[in-house]
């Protein structure tokens, strides 16, 4: 497929808001693409090259892409980046370079997809001494090829930046309106843009197999791969993969036992919700591999885990969720997740680091054992497994703390007595309770006694004056577009950002996560790539027309950096909308 078929797609894609109208033009592209070609342009469309498990990124520098432009155009570094301050678009500004080149090479070629898809996967394998100018090179020579309007893109996907609005909602619904369409009679009508499956029972129901399908991959280019060659029957036969981490599954949030037994039914199982990070844990040929819930391979980080799961659990293979928890090594007492969040991305000093902040494992599902795929067997079942054949080592790996009950007192009790524990809360689920990865469903909910904080991620911020020159503040904060993609503004923080380090995360610190990711300044405001990711806490959530989510944070205060989360993991529309509507007693 030639890439500007592809790039046709882009533009169309990104001239319209229209959710509908979006998915009606991803399935037709779907359709008419081959299967050879399925996977590539699936994982283009989502601006990767790599399935969101996979570790590998293409990690180049917005640096390195100015010099490839530079390079391919003729025009001086300096140049490119007076005109990239300006537009805040790095691939507009490869764009308008490319049409008024003063070098255009005789041996010009079209480009195709295959092309631009194995330049981009080179550019992660090249390590060492030469390596900058060959991915300089392999850049360069896409955008030597490339027409104008290709330009803009590539240099996007290089940088892993799209801005076309396709999230995983619109990918899935695309793919069912590719290989079902018949089946949910999707109309459409050019005039009015408006896309209806005149089936709606047949359209969830095929929905549904395509996002189980999903669930169990977590890879789009495989699902639309086995759909369009094989159809239900083959994505049925989808199963968990030992070794490929999945989304982990979502609770929602109550404040009272009553609500949670109320949505979870009785008898339900109680744990501690313990203040760690999650950590998906894979077991195959003797192998042990640990995930973040960011689906990062954290295996060499936490090497006592490692140690843990081998001594300690008696099986061949399986995919574990627990969450590993930071404690004093005197007063054996548990700490909040921000003491251990910086083993995460610690490459060196590892050892010493892990005696200063040792985690304790507490493991409260499976969802894969000795080969077998268990996420549809009921929680109680699940959770038999993991007493059989995990043996219990205090500060090393333990199942979570546990009582069944239907007695509301009594679940009070064990929700303070986590509380008193110095955890957050406690987790209470429906013992008949599937495993639905990346799901907030009503099989499990978590008590908190605070409100609902967020995760969100920031896209935006302002250069400080007075004694706050120099470092970055009052931070634009998002939240995320589950269907689209999208990144949608909800509000500003500025405190529980502290100046010191000593003192906590402080502005400091923040300037130099963010300083690396501007893509605009313009006087003291400057836009950012969303990538940097904290938690906030907020009194009140409002409408408010300022702000593109159509809603307000009101006295947001940051709690903590989020480490462990992905831009494309935050806090998402339909959550803020829920929580607008259940403060006060709306709705």
């Amino acid at each position: 497929m030639h890439y500007k078929e592809l790039v046709e797609l882009y533009e169309k894609i990104e001239s319209t808001s229209k959710r509908l109208e979006k998915t009606y033009l991803v399935s037709k592209f779907l359709k008419k693409t081959i299967v050879s070609d399925l996977s590539m342009i699936i994982l283009l469309l989502q601006g990767r090259i790599f399935p969101s498990w996979d570790e590998r990124k293409i990690g180049v520098a917005t640096k390195m892409v100015i010099k490839a432009i530079s390079k391919s155009t003729g025009r001086s570094v300096d140049t490119i980046e007076e005109t990239w301050k300006k537009m805040g678009d790095l691939g507009r500004v490869a764009e308008e370079l490319v049409k008024t080149k003063r070098q255009v090479t005789l041996f010009q070629t079209e480009l195709n997809v295959k092309k631009v898809f194995d330049n981009m996967r080179k550019l992660t394998t090249l390590e060492g001494t030469g390596s900058v100018d060959h991915k300089v090179g392999l850049i360069s020579e896409l955008l030597t090829s490339a027409s104008p309007t290709e330009a803009r893109y590539i240099v996007r996907n290089v940088l892993e930046d799209l801005r076309v609005g396709i999230g995983e909602g619109i990918i899935r619904d695309a793919i069912v309106w590719a290989n079902f369409e018949e089946e949910i009679k999707v109309n459409y009508d050019s005039e009015t843009k408006a896309i209806t499956p005149d089936d709606r029972e047949q359209y969830n129901k095929f929905v549904n197999i395509v996002q189980e399908a999903f669930d169990v991959v977590n890879d789009f280019a495989k699902v639309a791969r086995i759909a369009k060659e094989e159809g239900v029957e083959g994505l049925k036969k989808l199963e968990l993969s030992v070794g490929n981490p999945i989304k982990v599954m979502l609770y929602q949030k109550v404040t009272v036992i009553a609500d949670a037994f109320e949505k979870v039914g009785k008898p339900a199982a109680l744990e501690f919700k313990y203040d760690g990070f999650r950590m998906q844990i894979h077991k195959f040929d003797g192998k042990i591999i640990l995930y973040t819930r960011r689906l990062e391979d954290v295996t060499t980080q936490f090497p006592e885990v490692v140690e843990y799961v081998k001594e300690n659990i008696d099986a061949d293979s399986f995919i574990l969720d627990s969450e590993a928890v930071g404690y004093d090594q005197k007063t054996k007492k548990y700490l909040p997740f921000q003491k251990i969040s910086q083993r995460i991305k610690r490459k060196y000093n590892i050892g010493e680091l892990a005696n200063q902040f040792p985690v304790e494992l507490n493991v409260f599902d499976i969802m894969n054992f000795n080969g077998e795929n268990i996420i549809k067997k009921p929680f109680k079942f699940r959770r038999e497994i993991l007493e059989k054949i995990i043996k219990p080592v205090p500060y090393k790996i333990i199942y979570a703390k546990q009582i069944i009950t239907s007695d509301e007192q009594e679940a009070q009790n064990f929700y303070e007595e986590a509380l008193a524990a110095g955890e957050e809360g406690i987790m209470m689920k429906n013992l008949d309770g599937i495993y639905k990865p990346g799901s907030r469903v009503g099989y499990g909910v978590k008590v908190k006694p605070v409100m609902e904080s967020l995760d969100l991620v920031i896209v935006a911020a302002e250069w400080g004056t007075g004694k706050r020159g120099g470092w970055l503040t009052s931070y634009t904060l998002a939240c995320v577009d589950p269907d689209t993609g999208e990144f949608l503004e909800i509000g500003k923080v500025g405190t529980g950002i502290k100046e010191l380090k000593e003192e906590g995360t402080s502005f400091g610190e923040m300037t130099e996560l963010l300083k690396p990711h501007i893509i605009k300044e313009k006087g003291r405001e400057v836009k950012i790539k969303p990538v940097v990711v904290i938690e906030v806490n907020y009194e009140e959530i409002q409408h408010s027309p300022n702000y593109s989510s159509g809603f307000a944070l009101r006295f947001p205060r940051l709690i903590r950096l989020r480490e462990d989360r992905r831009a494309d993991e935050v806090s998402d529309i339909e959550l803020i909308e829920d929580l607008f509507h259940s403060q006060r007693g709306r709705g």
